[in-house]
């Protein structure tokens, strides 16, 4: 054919393994690790037969035996169904107790930045703040290539306000200093004393962080996820993801609205993370 007049999907599907989970022959394999894994949970082994068939445990156990590398799912699943089977099957990370999630911000300058928690838990303890600020950090990193530059955000910059809140997010700091050390972060900081240096100058001038974060951690759910949305909507940005984080092995959630672009991302960033 004129390659013009070729379908580049149509013309690549055949280059793709399409896998049954029902008919799989990793199936009885896959079963057993299930319900090696599970055992005392209380889950039936026609319960797990029949858990097993469907692709979000398929798929999980499937990368948790090594065989694939990453995974992307969500675009006919909920996210408390991805997150849940991702749980039972992977668990998550060494040295981390706390699963959630994150965005990678592309804003309109081309700069990349990420935010977290913003898609998953609703109101953090300072314990899982703290892992879900090692993990942004972490994969931060990984994705852009830049050293992490924390900063755990609030409403009061250096003591300008007293609150319970705030002592929440120093609490949560005080356990990143001391579980990393290394990583360069500073708290408890408005959300322009992290992102504007001049602005940092005044509230902030003895600070790690200078007005030039790249990684944002939000004390809760509300200003997690409203802040993304404004940053997408009114600033033009790009946002990827939610990204889920601190699983064991790469298990990326998508939106029930993804396009087919955003799941090429998401798939170039398990690539990136595996």
């Amino acid at each position: 054919k004129n390659p013009s007049d070729v379908d580049p999907i149509q013309n690549k599907i055949s280059d793709v393994e399409v896998i049954c989970p029902a008919t799989s022959p990793n199936l009885p394999q896959l079963i057993e690790s299930y319900e090696e894994l599970r055992k005392g949970k209380g889950e039936s082994r026609e319960q797990i037969s029949s858990m097993m068939r469907e692709p979000l445990y398929f798929s999980g156990m499937y990368l948790r035996s090594g065989m694939a590398d990453g995974a992307v799912s969500g675009a006919v699943n909920t996210t408390a169904d991805v997150f849940r089977s991702g749980v039972r099957c992977l668990g998550t990370a060494p040295g981390v107790k706390t699963a959630s999630s994150f965005f990678l911000m592309i804003l309109k300058d081309g700069r990349s930045v990420t935010y977290a928690d913003c898609g998953l838990l609703p109101y953090p303890t300072s314990e899982e703040l703290a892992d879900i600020t090692i993990s942004a950090a972490e994969n931060h990193q990984k994705l852009t290539g830049e050293i992490p530059r924390v900063a755990m955000l609030s409403f009061s910059t250096k003591g300008s306000a007293k609150h319970e809140r705030i002592d929440h997010v120093l609490k949560a700091y005080q356990i990143v200093k001391s579980r990393a050390p290394q990583l360069l972060i500073d708290a408890e900081l408005q959300f322009d004393a992290a992102f504007v240096p001049s602005v940092a100058e005044r509230k902030n001038p003895a600070g790690v962080i200078k007005g030039d974060a790249n990684v944002f951690i939000f004390p809760n759910l509300d200003a997690g996820n409203i802040a993304y949305k404004i940053t997408e909507r009114v600033g033009g940005a790009q946002a990827i993801g939610p990204l889920l984080q601190g699983m064991s092995k790469p298990w990326m959630d998508l939106s029930r609205g993804c396009s087919a672009n955003d799941i090429v991302l998401v798939a170039a960033v398990a690539v990136i993370l595996a």
